[in-house]
Formats: structure tokens, sequence, C-alpha cells
């Protein structure tokens, strides 16, 4: 058996190897078909053609070669076209020039007709930009000409700062491009067999993955194996799992911020792109390709391990189905249907974006179904969420819906015993994930106060500033790179236990008013610690469980993994009414009842 596993290990880290080479097996050129293809526009093409002659047509083979030669015909192609149609200090001194020709100096917005020629396009955006930003000074009488310079100064400020916008490239628009045409320029081996690369990475990966999990649903006695994970380097913070946390944290910030440097993984996951929706891939949809695929294939991980423990198979079966069809397949289905791309599971604060104004008016222009979206995401927000958490806990969203969750059970159940229990951890979670989830409704006020009035700052804050910092901070350093890249260092529920505002605004719920609990059989602990052990929020379960104190903390998400790892049947997950459900009586071995308050123990002789 052991040789199988090995065999499955082995064709696993060969398609790992085939997908990191397949980063460098391409060469990359630049024609002025490709930027005609691309679509920038008559101004922006012609810019970027010019810009680009002694770059143009030219192979290369290091792909930051590339990348940094197109980024400098970028930027030299926004300079000649922010050139071309700012309004410049000699276009502000003929204005005033003409303005002084009656003797007195008044300023009428014909002046800019007689300055730039009709015939020529960017004469006439010029003439329509002065129109529009100074006719707040037209005709208007001026003591000086210096003062009229220093109003059409500060009046053409603002048009010319749009013009980065309008005509130019911005940031945003570079970045976009050079990820564009990286990927469109690129040709070789991989670019020209991206099918056969699909099945060296993904499908050899599934098989050498499924050769390793399969055996173990047939493989020795019942019950749940932590065989030797603290002596594997992978499990223990070991140079094995230290690489796989480095290599999690550099491919988050990669796909993040720097996308243009995994072009050929996006054109191998286009395979499954363009045979499941008919779309071309970005790396958004790589990214969901392989959360996808990472919860699948733990996932049977997951029930090959857990597979004598009835909770832990359906729960496992509904993360990974709520994965592929919710968060995964539908979106695409509502693009391919011109709906707004949502997953329908999804909630705020957790989905931050959710009342930006660009959200919440994609909804109000889909008709009936995008007016349905919009209640249904709301009443998820006011009523489930309170309501289910009250009945059964947050686990039903924890630990059977969210994708995050579904991550954390699946991938990254390996590392659940690396969670800190120490007090220090307890106490920085939670200044941490409460502070997470003030910043994100103070940033929602804001957003909602700039979608009713139109104006983005209050109180001196600017709401389209603060989003920013949000989703940098949050969205992708903390959940993301984080949140994901420490699994094989600090475990597998970093964000969930630290940063998750949803799992703290149901934490609340759950501990003070919410009928979930966990029951303890104190006469039956052996002290094993086998429920601490493997907690992956960082509870102490043992304390609980030794003095027979059933409890509910807020952290907790219910995946119930200490009771199903307990060898006595100590724990059990319960909904109760709200009335004793904590602190109640309990068994301790042949003494009877006894009442917990505390730390004492009143033991009433049997």
């Amino acid at each position: 058996m052991k040789t199988i596993y090995n065999i499955g290990i082995g064709i696993t880290l060969t398609a790992f190897t085939i997908f990191i080479a397949s980063l460098f097996l391409n060469v990359y050129t630049l024609t002025n078909k490709l930027i005609d293809d691309v679509g920038l526009g008559d101004v922006k093409t012609e810019a970027l053609k010019v810009a680009s002659k002694g770059f143009e047509g030219k192979t290369v083979s290091s792909k930051l070669e590339f990348v940094d030669e197109l980024k400098q015909a970028l930027s030299a192609a926004n300079a000649s076209i922010i050139n071309k149609y700012k309004i410049s200090d000699r276009d502000i001194d003929a204005l005033v020039k003409l303005s002084s020709a009656s003797g007195e100096i008044k300023y009428s917005t014909a002046f800019a007709e007689k300055v730039f020629p009709e015939n020529d396009g960017a004469g006439q955006y010029k003439a329509k930009g002065i129109n529009d930003f100074t006719g707040w000074i037209a005709d208007r009488e001026y003591q000086s000409a210096e003062d009229l310079k220093n109003d059409l100064k500060n009046a053409l400020t603002g048009f010319n700062n749009n013009i980065l916008y309008t005509k130019a490239f911005d940031d945003y628009a570079i970045g976009n491009l050079l990820f564009v045409f990286t990927k469109k320029a690129g040709t070789g081996l991989v670019s020209n067999n991206t099918g056969l690369f699909f099945a060296l990475t993904f499908i050899l990966a599934f098989i050498g993955a499924m050769i390793f999990i399969l055996p173990k649903f047939w493989d020795g006695l019942p019950g749940i194996k932590h065989n030797r994970i603290f002596k594997t380097s992978l499990n223990s913070q070991g140079i094995i799992g230290i690489l796989m946390g480095s290599f999690l944290i550099l491919f988050y910030i990669v796909l993040y911020f720097f996308p243009v440097y995994i072009v050929e993984w996006v054109s191998i996951s286009e395979v499954a792109s363009m045979g499941l929706f008919g779309r071309e891939a970005s790396q958004w949809f790589l990214y969901g390709f392989l959360y996808t695929f990472a919860v699948l294939v733990m996932g049977l991980r997951f029930l090959s391990k857990y597979r004598h423990n009835k909770y832990q198979r359906i729960r496992t079966f509904s993360v990974m189905l709520f994965q592929l069809i919710i968060a995964f397949m539908m979106p695409q289905i509502l693009f391919a249907l011109n709906l707004p791309e949502v997953d329908l599971k999804n909630i705020w604060p957790l989905d931050y974006s959710f009342f930006f104004e660009w959200r919440i008016q994609s909804y109000l222009n889909s008709g009936t179904l995008g007016m349905m979206m919009l209640v249904w995401s709301i009443a998820l927000i006011v009523i489930a969420v309170p309501v289910l958490t009250y009945f059964v806990g947050k686990r039903w969203y924890c630990s059977w819906v969210c994708g995050c969750g579904g991550l954390a059970e699946t991938a990254g159940d390996p590392f659940r015993q690396l969670s800190s229990k120490k007090i220090i951890a307890w106490k920085t979670e939670r200044y941490l994930i409460y502070a997470v989830l003030v910043f994100v409704v103070v940033m929602t006020s804001w957003v909602l106060y700039t979608f009713f009035t139109g104006k983005s700052v209050l109180l001196g804050i600017d709401s389209y500033q603060m989003r920013k910092i949000y989703g940098f901070l949050i969205s992708s350093i903390f959940s993301g790179v984080v949140g994901t890249g420490f699994y094989p260092l600090m475990g597998n529920r970093i964000w969930c236990r630290f940063g998750c505002p949803l799992a703290a605004y149901m934490g609340i719920i759950q501990r003070f008013k919410s009928r979930f609990r966990i029951t303890t059989n104190g006469g039956q602990c052996i002290s094993c610690g086998n429920c601490s052990t493997y907690c992956e929020m960082g509870i102490d379960v043992r304390w609980y469980a030794q003095r027979g104190q059933d409890f509910a903390r807020a952290s907790c998400v219910g995946c119930g993994v200490c009771a199903a790892v307990c060898p006595r049947g100590v724990l059990k997950l319960e909904n109760k009414s709200e009335k004793g459900r904590l602190n109640g009586p309990g068994l301790l071995g042949n003494d009877g009842v006894v009442k917990v308050r505390g730390t004492r123990l009143g033991i009433e002789s049997a």
C-alpha cells in the first residue's frame, strides 16, 4: 500500500513540476497586428505603435524583459497622448492674449476656437474642454492678465488630469494591458499546446491524487487517523511546510498584483474555460478553477480520513457542492446570460463590496432577476444569518457553505493541529476580528452615503479611499496572502479565526443568543488532548471536557472534529433552548451530578 501512495505522490509532484516549468517555456512577440486586434481605439493604437517601433516584431524569450519593454512603450505612448491633448501654459498664454486684445481684460469661451483649429481632432477636444471647464469665468472682467492666467490654470487643471482617464492609460489600464498583450503575444510550447499542458498538469495531478487518496477508503481499521502528523516536515512547520507556505504566499501576491507573470497558467486554464463556458480565461477564472480543484480533490481526501463519521461526510459533501455549483459554476452561467456575475452564497460583510454603488446599480439594471438577487442578498444579511445562527450556530455557514471554510476544511485539514491554543493568540483573535468587523461596518456606512448622496467625502474621509484600503489590506493581504498562505505555518483557519467579519458577526450571536452548544461528559474524559490538538480555531476543548462543562465559544465553527477524534465520546454538538444550555449539569464518573460554575465543581453524592 505504501508503494501505491508513493506512486500517487510522485505523479502529483510531476504534474506540479510541469505546472511550474510552463511559466518559462514561451517566447513573446509584439506586432502591430496584435496592437490592432486588442482594440484600443485610434488614438491609443497609433500612439502605442509609434512608441513600440524599436520593440515591435522582436521575439523575446524572457518574460521579464518583454514586460519591461512593453511597460516602457505604454508609458511612452501615455506621455505622447497626454502631451498631445493637454492644455499647455503656452495655450493658456494665447487665451490670455486674446482676452486682453481689446484693451480690457475679459475672457470668452469663444477664444478657444481661435486658439485650436477646428479640423484638428486634438484641437476640437481641447476647445470643448476649455468651454466645459472655464464657463464660470466667461465675460468676467479682470484687473490684471496675471489674475486671469491663474484662474485659467486652476480651472484647466481638472481637464488636464482627466486626460489620463479619458484619452490615455491610467495605472489600472496599464496593468490590464500588460496582462492582455503578454498573454496574446506568447507563442511556443505552452501557448501552442494548451490542451496537452492541461492534461499534464490538472488531469495528471488529479490522477496522482486519486491513486494516493482512493486506497485510503479501504485501508486498515475504521477510525480517524493522524498517524505521524507531528513527525512529517509538511505538517509540523518543517522545511517542506515552510516551502509550501512560501509558495502559496508568493502565488497570492503574484495573482493579485502581478498576474502578467502567470499568463501561461491562465492560458492552460482556458481549456476548461472555453470547454465549459465558451469564454476566454482571466486570472480570476484561473483562481476559481484552482480553488475549486483543491476543494474537490482535498475534499475526497478528507472524506477518506473521516469516512466513518456521518456528520463529517455530510458537511464535506456540502462544502464541495456549494463551491462547485454556487461559487464556481453559477457566476459563469450568470455572466453568459448577461446578468450580474455573483456568488449567491457570499454574504456581507464577508462580501465587503456588496453595497458598492456599481454593484447595487448592476442589480437594478438587470430587471426582475437582478432585483430578486438584491432582495435575496439583503434577506441573507438581516434574516437568514441571525435566524439560522440562533437555531444551529455559525456552523451552518462556516462549516457547510462558506468557500473560505471549505478550502480550510479540505486543503487545510493537514494543518489544523498548528492552530495556536495560547492565551496571547486568543486575545489577538478577539482584537483583530472585531476590529475588522468595525472597519467594514464604517466603510459600508460611507459607501451607502456615497450611493444615496453622490458625495464621496464625509467627515473628511473619502469612501473611495477607504474601500481601496480595505480591499488591499483585508480582502487581498489578510484573507488571501495570509489567510491561505499561512496554512502550513499557523493552521488552516487564520482568516476565519482572526479576520472574517461575517464570522465575528455570527460569533456574537452564537455566544449570547443561540441554541448551539457543545456538551461534555467529564466522567469519560481521559485527558488525551485530541480535541484541543485538532481544534482548528485554537480552542482548548480539553479544559471544558475535563470539567464536564458545556460551552459555546464565539469562535467555534462547529466543524465537529473535536467530537470526531475523541476516543471516549465525551463531546457532542447539539442545539438546546437558551435557558440552561451552558453551565448546566454534567456527569462526573460515579460521583453523580455536578453543576459547573466557572472553575468550581459542586459534587452531589450518588
